[in-house]
């Protein structure tokens, strides 16, 4: 059975080139295989081994790994060997793996990147304690770092932490509520999703040591393309391929979640249409084929899934303002620019 070690094997965070002489960004696929390479290298025995099967597990699905993506990415935007950053890189992953563990029981969901989620191929038990050892062994890797370094990190990521927690525990008042507002939905989802994507960029740069100022607008950078990125999420969750979306289609409107499309279709739609939308989100069939049939098509005729697209533009393009500001190269702010490009207009 594999545990992933945290303090042995893995790059030193002093054998990098000084900034002076480090000018060199990579590809987001080199990014990836770099994490990819170096989780793979922290495979160790360990028991109990259904304790730390599914922490293997659910870290071996892949997906995109955009936030460790991100804080190599930053790391390297300010001048710095993306080396150094991958033990935080890596703390970023492992904690956005331990909150899909727990988010997943919470939704009773059934798939997670195309496959069963922890809770539904051992159980929930399993699923609440691996999840919590995942949490602990994400605070482990930023013990590579050295005091000064270590200590911003660590202030950072229980900020961050515990703001998710809380932006969870919102998603979850929702769903009993009729009365949430579109700006109570945004600060929920800014705190459950975008503030781990602007602590992974801005990991980057404290790794970095570049100024407070390009810290704070590549955090704000992150907060919005954070914001887009999940706005992007709940459409995909309506709108998204089945085949290659990775989750289950609709499970937003099967679980009756108040998402942004849900939210401006109801101040939107009027009449018997508005009446027809508040019933179906009342209820739970045990088909819910025709539920999500229905919703989507109203989404559709209200506006509210083009209302939506034009949100993740929105933000996106907010986030694109904060580059104008960072003092880096022009060619570093056009591959942010591109990586956020490709954000908003992923379908899957």
């Amino acid at each position: 059975m594999y545990i992933w070690a945290f303090l042995h094997q893995s790059p030193k965070a002093t054998n990098v080139s000084s900034k002076l002489e480090y000018n060199f960004m990579h590809s987001i696929q080199q990014y990836q295989e770099f994490i990819a390479t170096y989780l793979q290298a922290q495979h160790r025995d360990k028991e109990p081994k259904n304790l730390y099967d599914p922490i293997h597990y659910i870290l071996g699905l892949g997906g995109k790994r955009m936030r460790p993506v991100l804080t190599l990415m930053s790391a390297e935007i300010f001048d710095t060997d993306y080396q150094k950053a991958l033990p935080a890189a890596l703390a970023v992953e492992v904690f956005h793996n331990f909150s899909l563990v727990h988010d997943d029981i919470m939704d009773d969901a059934p798939l997670r990147r195309g496959n069963p989620t922890v809770h539904e191929k051992w159980n929930i038990n399993t699923g609440i304690l691996s999840g919590d050892a995942m949490l602990i062994l994400a605070y482990q890797y930023f013990e590579q770092y050295q005091p000064k370094i270590f200590r911003k990190l660590a202030k950072l990521f229980s900020k961050t932490a515990l703001e998710v927690c809380e932006g969870q525990q919102w998603d979850v008042d929702f769903e009993t509520r009729d009365d949430v507002t579109i700006p109570e939905y945004l600060k929920m989802i800014e705190y459950k999703t975008a503030v781990l994507v602007a602590a992974a960029m801005k990991m980057g740069a404290i790794i970095a040591e570049t100024s407070k100022i390009n810290a704070s607008l590549i955090y704000e950078f992150g907060l919005n393309l954070g914001l887009a990125f999940q706005l992007q999420d709940d459409y995909l969750d309506a709108f998204g391929n089945p085949e290659t979306f990775g989750k289950q289609v609709g499970g937003d409107i099967i679980e009756n979640k108040k998402t942004y499309l849900y939210l401006k279709a109801v101040e939107f739609a009027v009449g018997a249409e508005k009446d027809k939308l508040v019933q179906l989100f009342s209820i739970q069939p045990e088909d819910s084929s025709e539920k999500i049939n229905l919703v989507k098509e109203i989404f559709n005729t209200t506006g509210a899934s083009k209302a939506t697209q034009q949100a993740i533009q929105e933000y996106t393009f907010k986030a694109f303002e904060t580059l104008e500001e960072m003092n880096i190269d022009a060619d570093k702010k056009a591959m942010l620019r591109a990586f956020g490009e490709n954000l908003m207009g992923r379908k899957v």
